[in-house]
């Protein structure tokens, strides 16, 4: 697998900071690298190496990737929740990232506050590797990135709508990402809810260099024409459940529903795919759901042949481990 000398040594905290060539890197080793799990292979490239799985949010997809994909090429992980360590109680945030740098060769954090990333990722001395954030999420939309290319044969050029929460971290983090690799990004949400500007303002100088584009639509039916793909998340991120009913009112109109997809005009020859980057409250066989429903995206949707949400899931494990590999080899 040909090295990119680039990532060597370096945390990768956000998608702003890689340069087009390094996600593509990134996107073609995670496909090598499943193909070779898919051949029954494991190998060693991370053999005696030793990652921090740190997390302050709790995580299915997330923990599981890192572990897996570590396993699978010879490194040990250790788990470390809320229970188990208290930055800036005890001992300062500081302190605890030097020392877990002298024993750890590679962190993994997913928590609340997107400058605990940054703060271990100076003092550690180690790669670190954003699992989510307030304001990121760079390991989802690499698999993001992943799934659509194995789908499509291609990034650049395709029309990617986000619609609901428009300026949480992965509709964030996905629109640098599409803009990034020439991508049309159209954000779908309402007006309370809109992207950061300075982060807008950005998306749009990226676009400028890629022939990618960035927009804001607020008309669901409207923005999906074209598309090839539409994406969703959850209404009211980990943390803001108290938001539910409030979302639910605002975001309605926003929900992928069958007749969002046919509206993309591509449902007849199959060009067009659903995301979501899970969980997804799409039936009524969860707590939150029991009693009203559905809420981003309908049944019908998340479970026909457009959506590819599992094989996007999957890749997490690949990507993730692309970004280990590279970062640590």
């Amino acid at each position: 697998m040909k090295k990119n000398s680039s990532l060597k040594g370096k945390s990768i905290l956000t998608v702003k900071q890689l340069a087009p060539e390094e996600i593509r890197y990134l996107v073609d080793l995670a496909k090598q690298l499943k193909n070779k799990k898919k051949r029954g292979l494991r190998g060693n490239l991370l053999k005696r190496k030793n990652i921090a799985l740190i997390f302050e949010k709790s995580s299915t997809r997330t923990r599981c990737a890192f572990t897996v994909a570590a396993a699978d090429e010879g490194a040990h992980t250790d788990y470390l929740n809320m229970n188990d360590i208290h930055f800036g109680k005890k001992e300062s945030l500081a302190d605890s990232a030097r020392v877990l740098g002298r024993m750890f060769d590679g962190i993994a954090f997913r928590g609340y506050r997107h400058e605990t990333a940054e703060a271990l990722a100076v003092h550690s001395g180690v790669p670190v590797w954003n699992g989510l954030t307030d304001i990121a999420h760079p390991t989802q939309i690499l698999a993001d990135l992943l799934t659509i290319q194995e789908h499509f044969g291609r990034l650049k050029g395709l029309i990617l709508v986000y619609t609901g929460d428009g300026r949480n971290n992965v509709a964030s983090s996905l629109m640098i990402g599409c803009v990034k690799m020439g991508m049309h990004f159209v954000n779908c949400t309402p007006s309370e809810l809109m992207p950061d500007p300075n982060l807008l303002a950005e998306a749009e100088g990226f676009a400028a260099q890629t022939g990618g584009s960035v927009r804001i639509v607020h008309v669901p039916l409207k923005a999906v024409r074209g598309a090839h793909v539409v994406y969703t998340d959850v209404w009211a991120s980990m943390g803001e459940e108290a938001e539910f009913e409030k979302r639910r009112k605002l975001l309605g109109p926003y929900q992928v529903t069958m007749e969002m997809m046919r509206k993309t005009g591509r449902t007849e020859t199959g060009e067009v795919i659903f995301l979501h980057c899970l969980p997804a409250f799409h039936n009524h066989q969860t707590e939150v759901t029991r009693t009203i429903g559905a809420m981003e995206v309908t049944d019908e949707v998340f479970e026909s042949k457009f959506s590819r949400v599992f094989d996007q899931a999957e890749n997490r494990m690949h990507t993730i481990k692309a970004v280990m590999i590279a970062t640590l080899t």
